[in-house]
């Protein structure tokens, strides 16, 4: 299967994106501004009353220090208020837009269509759901705040500047063109360079997920010295992105802070020439040196957090990228009639040009145990995806009730035909909360009925604290063999009318396999259940047998009409149980 990157939006999207989530809370983004403004004007006091105390020393005039010093330290005390009330009220407004932000992406990922996420690999989307999302975290706990924070100092010790002398103001000036080209040529480059830094720390992501998750396949088919080199390779690729941003750093940093030296030296030296023209004095040339000097912290603030916001601003053209996958299928109002499944010249491809199903027909009665069996890589799991409504076919149909499945939306869907595969997960919480998934009005003797069904009750009953016991991440240790029968509770709940298991008791001991399939079986009854099986005990006990093949179905029939008709199916038989019937 090729994989396919999901979407990235773009400069605009993103813009517009994080505009009309913080302009959506203006009461709070207002309070934020003005405190900080406040806690700004209460700053800029201490430099224009020591530039007074200058200019009185120099005049000779009575100064009272005292005084003097007593505001100062006022003024300082209501800065340090300011700023703490500022800074929790901008914290305040990131952490609900961090929320809502949070909130939002979870539901565009719930809501992909599957076959796009299995396209994706588990890489991009995990690298997304974790990294991205930690990085915008940052950016918006911390980025977003220091940003306005320094915006709203920066404007005001300018006016305050220019106030004080706008002769003055003219020396800072020449730091400008320095850090406009550094920073212009910084900005030009670092979105792009993010946005690959991410990728390649997805593809490596991907790598590994993949190395770990088929670990024996890699181990049993020799395949190590080919993972290693992919690892290197992904890893080089994710060292080389890292070390462009880096150098793009190396480069901006140093303009910047050249930029800074600048405006104080030339305020002093043009000053001093100016104040021996007697065009200013000597409290007006140490209260701009002095706001010169405060206007470092801020500008720097800011453009240091500029990098942050250029991080955080990849993540989140990521993270909104989700919403630009299309759709795979479009629903309509048509109303299955019945529950009869139907695939009618079905084909299939992953790439194009490279079909893996062939023009398969086949009918699902009602009903029906169906069993699918066939040699790895065959296209059994690749039909029973297509079956359960997971893939749209390239050409033909699958139908339940003479409705496509792609038409069907999706919580429709589901209530028609679930699929349950050997991939399993537990998430975090308590072992009823993993159940309810399917069907959270269920009450606890309901979840005791379907944990009973698939033989999980006894150890379920054996935990700590029963149906209450936390599992998941921090919680209690949930074996695969017993996550897979929490993944079958989950089918049992949901109750629809036609299952497809590919694989679903693959992880658990085959003699309990058996006596699980057979509780199912009699919980599943007047059902109709497709199973993908290598076990063919599966297949033994089903109406009929499909044998798939290459793409196509070769074979289909009960078991003893196969087994009596001497071909693949009777081979594989023969094979695996060791007698001829």
């Amino acid at each position: 299967m090729s994989r396919q990157i999901l979407p990235v939006a773009d400069t605009a999207q993103v813009r517009a994106y994080a505009r009309r989530l913080t302009l959506k809370y203006p009461g709070e983004l207002t309070v934020a501004l003005g405190l900080h403004g406040l806690a700004a004007v209460a700053g800029l006091a201490v430099p224009w009353l020591l530039g007074g105390l200058v200019q009185g020393v120099q005049d000779g005039t009575g100064i009272d220090v005292t005084t003097v010093s007593l505001a100062i330290g006022g003024f300082l005390v209501a800065q340090a208020v300011l700023v703490r009330f500022a800074v929790y009220a901008s914290a305040r407004l990131g952490e609900k837009v961090l929320a809502e932000l949070r909130e939002e992406f979870v539901g565009r990922v719930l809501g992909l269509p599957l076959s796009v996420v299995e396209r994706a690999g588990s890489g991009d989307l995990i690298s997304r759901t974790s990294r991205d999302v930690d990085s915008l975290s940052r950016t918006v706990r911390h980025a977003v705040p220091e940003t306005l924070i320094a915006l709203v100092t920066c404007l005001i010790t300018v006016g305050a500047l220019v106030l004080v002398g706008p002769l003055l103001a003219l020396p800072s000036l020449l730091a400008v063109p320095i850090l406009w080209i550094s920073t212009r040529w910084y900005l030009n480059r670092a979105r792009e360079g993010y946005l690959r830094e991410s990728a390649a720390y997805a593809d490596m992501t991907d790598g590994l997920a993949e190395t770990v998750g088929g670990a024996r396949a890699v181990e049993a088919l020799g395949l190590q010295e080919r993972r290693h080199r992919r690892t290197d390779t992904d890893i080089a690729r994710s060292w080389a992105a890292e070390r462009y941003t880096l150098g793009l750093r190396t480069v901006w940093f140093p303009s910047v802070e050249l930029g800074y030296v600048i405006p104080i030296v030339a305020t002093l030296v043009i000053g001093g020439l100016f104040h021996f023209q007697g065009w200013v004095s000597v409290a007006q040339v140490t209260a701009a040196t002095l706001y010169v000097q405060q206007l470092i912290d801020p500008l720097d603030r800011l453009l240091m957090w500029i990098d942050e916001l250029q991080v955080g601003g990849a993540s989140m053209a990521r993270l909104l990228g989700v919403a630009e996958v299309p759709d795979d299928r479009e629903a309509t109002s048509a109303a299955p009639e019945g529950s009869e499944l139907a695939a009618d010249d079905v084909r299939y491809a992953y790439r194009e040009g490279h079909d893996v199903l062939h023009g398969i027909d086949l009918l699902v009665k009602p009903g029906e145990r169906l069993a699918m069996v066939g040699p790895s890589g065959a296209g059994k799991s690749t039909l029973g995806r297509l079956l359960a409504g997971i893939h749209g076919p390239r050409t033909g149909s699958v139908t339940v009730g003479g409705v496509p499945l792609v038409e069907l939306p999706l919580n429709d869907l589901r209530g028609q035909v679930a699929l349950v595969t050997q991939e399993h997960h537990v998430f975090r919480g308590t072992v009823r909360d993993n159940v309810l998934i399917a069907r959270p009005d269920a009450d606890d003797a309901r979840v005791r009925e379907v944990l009973e069904a698939v033989d999980a009750w006894d150890w379920v009953e054996a935990l700590p604290d029963g149906l209450d016991t936390a599992v998941g991440s921090g919680g209690e240790h949930v074996p695969p063999a017993q996550a897979q029968q929490l993944a079958l509770a989950r089918l049992v709940l949901a109750d629809p009318h036609t299952l497809v298991l590919d694989e679903a008791t693959s992880l658990i001991d085959p003699r309990a396999a058996r006596r699980l399939e057979r509780s199912l079986a009699a919980v599943l009854e007047g059902r109709t259940v497709i199973a993908i099986a290598h076990r063919l005990y599966t297949a033994h006990d089903a109406d009929r047998v499909a044998v798939v093949e290459d793409g196509r179905i070769g074979e289909l029939g009960s078991h003893e009409e196969l087994v009596a008709a001497g071909g693949s199916y009777a081979a594989l038989w023969r094979s695996w149980h060791g007698t001829s019937g």
